[in-house]
């Protein structure tokens, strides 16, 4: 253990200290005689479930929810604030897994919003060029929101906290949407701020990463602290069984069955890009066959989000060859799900589902492609129980078809949301991280579910900065970079070092011999 660490144990008052911190909803108890202690420097894990009572545990700390019981100490005072604001004023930070950022407005726009007092946006938005400089952050302050990938987005948020020098930041799946090189120039920021005496709650479903970090880690399962641990000494294993209360599940992936003619066929595509700062497709061509699932891999940023807009419907002026089903592919994009084309975007909240709308409201979104819809009418009582059927199915922690999108975790959600589309039994099948923010057990669960689709004869095409995820799904693998889409790579030669090549622009092929 480093000078540091002891420093940060040994500390007579801790910075953060729960005492049996208790919330309930109707039917839902989401903590449940909760305590624990964050030393000041230390870097400590919240592992658990999606559902298990993680971001209910952090909003109570922010002053978002206020707890049903049990008290919070801070710097060993009696903490009673009431809001986000009051929390801030204490410097306590947070930065959501759904993020809080006003599209219609710039970066330095953003950031303004949540700093004390009054300052030219020249001068901020010099300021924030050289705090993002200073911790490695790729963050313009002139861009639209709007015009931010996921990634790019999730920086933002991360600056915004920093310029206010926390003394207690709260992240909830921060490196979700990150690339790898990004995930280890945040490690180094975070790793910074905790030598400065700044105390981290660090919420992730990535325990290597957590194993990687921090220094100490509190396990949840159904709204209990169900064990403590330091990851730095525990195997991934171990905090995953903690986490799941069993061993890990594995999914299966039988030898594809392709299709005799490609089921999406993409020539010389060279879309333009989303925004202002957006990345311009280059000349993409692309064949997906029944049967096999492809992987676009690649650096948030570098056309992803152009290229599933085009193939999704969201954007139409193409001038490109498209085929879908063996017809020319429709303008429109309700006309290319009537064909049997389904999408599961990777903004989950307002693009994926709508955050104020029941889950069954939210099934009736594909209504007319499931029969929900007919003659104009809906038929409610055939939604709520495709949206229960889900629910089962999909293994959903919802109250009921009756609960707010937005009352659901991210992992949650993710897994309605794909089990909305599945349950289409689309023909092409196209993800987009399908997996960001979702815990050990869930991601096998929706990765099966993914490769089951595919053997049933659907063609998949998956969207993921997660390397590992890739290889282990995919039937073959695309790089996308600077809008060039990379040649075919197959699962067996598929390796983090060759797709780092083509993701870097030098696409080596010497570097296939790296074990994965």
């Amino acid at each position: 253990m480093s000078s540091k660490d002891q420093t940060a144990a040994g500390a007579e008052t801790p910075r953060l200290e729960l005492r049996d911190i208790g919330k309930t909803y109707p039917g839902v108890v989401a903590n449940d005689a909760i305590s624990l202690s964050v030393a000041p420097g230390e870097i400590h894990a919240i592992l658990g479930e999606n559902g298990a009572g993680k971001s209910t545990l952090m909003k109570i700390i922010y002053g978002a929810i206020q707890p049903d019981r049990g008290e919070i100490l801070y710097d060993g005072q009696r903490l009673s604030h009431n809001s986000p604001a009051q929390a801030r004023a204490l410097g306590i930070e947070m930065v959501y897994q759904h993020f809080s950022l006003f599209e219609t407005a710039t970066v330095a726009e953003n950031i303004a919003l949540c700093l004390p007092g009054r300052m030219e946006l020249a001068q901020l938005s010099a300021r924030v060029g050289e705090t993002a400089a200073r911790y490695g952050l790729n963050v313009d302050p002139s861009r639209m929101v709007a015009d931010l990938s996921m990634g790019e987005r999730q920086q933002v948020e991360i600056l915004r906290c920093l310029m206010r020098d926390p003394r207690l930041l709260i992240l909830d799946e921060p490196t979700s949407v990150l690339a790898p090189q990004a995930v280890e120039q945040l490690f180094t920021v975070l790793r910074k701020i905790a030598e400065g005496g700044c105390s981290i709650i660090y919420i992730s479903h990535k325990l290597d990463e957590v194993r990687a970090l921090c220094q100490s880690a509190t396990v949840l399962r159904g709204g209990r602290v169900t064990g403590t641990a330091d990851p730095r000494q525990a195997s991934a294993h171990d905090l995953a069984v903690m986490m799941i209360g069993g061993d890990l599940p594995v999914t299966e992936h039988p030898p594809a069955v392709l299709s005799v003619e490609p089921l999406l066929i993409v020539r010389n595509l060279s879309g333009r890009p989303l925004g202002d700062q957006g990345r311009a497709l280059s000349d993409i061509s692309l064949d997906l066959y029944g049967g096999e699932i492809v992987g676009i891999a690649g650096i948030s940023g570098n056309g992803q989000a152009e290229l599933a807009a085009c193939l999704s419907g969201e954007a139409t002026d193409l001038g490109a060859q498209m085929q879908l089903l063996g017809q020319p592919m429709p303008a429109r994009a309700d006309a290319r799900r009537r064909l049997g084309l389904a999408y599961v975007p990777e903004e989950r909240l307002g693009r994926g589902a709508v955050p104020g709308h029941t889950l069954t409201q939210n099934t009736i979104l594909t209504g007319f492609t499931a029969g929900l819809i007919r003659r104009g009418m809906v038929r409610y009582a055939e939604a709520r129980a495709r949206a229960a059927a889900i629910i089962q199915g999909f293994s959903v922690k919802a109250e009921s078809p009756a609960a707010l999108a937005s009352s659901l975790s991210g992992g949650n959600l993710q897994k309605f949301i794909l089990g909305r589309e599945l349950a289409l039994d689309p023909k092409v099948l196209i993800v987009a991280q399908p997996t960001w923010g979702v815990d050990v057990g869930a991601s096998a669960f929706i990765r099966q579910r993914i490769i089951d689709q595919s053997r049933k004869g659907a063609a998949v095409l998956v969207f993921s900065e997660e390397l590992e995820e890739l290889i282990e799904i995919c039937d073959r693998i695309h790089v996308l970079s600077e809008g060039k889409l990379s040649p075919s790579i197959p699962r067996a030669e598929s390796t983090k070092a060759l797709l780092g090549s083509y993701m870097t622009g030098r696409g080596d092929p010497l570097a296939t011999k790296e074990a994965p």
